[in-house]
């Protein structure tokens, strides 16, 4: 049980840092608003993103939060990894940068496992 509950909660940090924590205080920097530009997004498009990754990383970690909602935001997660992973290589090809949002995707798959197996749950 103490080993799953390692796992959970480094994979679960790992997204909320780096889903939570870094676009909420550099979404309106230069250069993340050149890179919402770059895959062809408009500007306001970054800020929807930043509120909402900001939201789903505090709901992963918050553990009052009801279950369904843990749901959602996994799914979010999920697809925002996926649709990253699209945009990247629509518009750069192949390139060692489209690795980035599978690993996470990989650590995403890893903390929902691991919240599945110390809650005895199944999904909604």
């Amino acid at each position: 049980m103490k080993t799953s509950k390692v796992i959970f909660w480094t994979s679960t940090l790992i997204i909320f840092i780096m889903e939570g924590v870094i676009p909420g205080f550099t979404s309106q920097t230069e250069m993340a608003k050149q890179g919402i530009s770059h895959l062809g997004y408009p500007e306001y498009f970054g800020t929807a993103l930043a509120i909402f990754k900001v939201a789903g990383a505090l709901t992963l970690v918050i553990p009052q939060m009801p279950k369904c909602v843990k749901e959602w935001a996994y799914g979010g997660f999920a697809f925002d990894f996926i649709f990253a992973g699209i945009s990247l290589w629509a518009v750069d090809g192949i390139t060692p940068m489209l690795l980035l949002p599978m690993v996470f995707l990989g650590i995403l798959a890893l903390s929902y496992q691991y919240y599945h197996k110390l809650n005895n749950s199944s999904c909604c």
